[in-house]
């Protein structure tokens, strides 16, 4: 690991070995914030099915269509 700071600082792309292990922290901790935001939104949806707010695939692809559909042409 060390070798890999010591890499990042020679390349210049970093000044010091404190950059380089702060950048780190930076990025595990946003990936930290990513995490616990998809497994809030995952359990948001379990408990939706759970209590039965789910639409069937028939209105869940009517809805993707007009929503998606090219510009000028017909929804089916």
């Amino acid at each position: 690991m060390a070798r890999m700071i010591r890499a990042k600082v020679n390349s210049g792309a970093y000044g010091s070995n404190s950059e380089v292990i702060r950048e780190a922290l930076r990025g595990w901790l946003e990936r930290d914030r990513r995490l616990a935001a998809l497994d809030s939104a995952i359990a948001r949806g379990v408990a939706d099915a759970e209590a039965g707010r789910v639409y069937g695939i028939e209105d869940v692809r009517r809805e993707v269509r007009a929503r998606f559909a090219p510009k000028g042409k017909k929804k089916a």
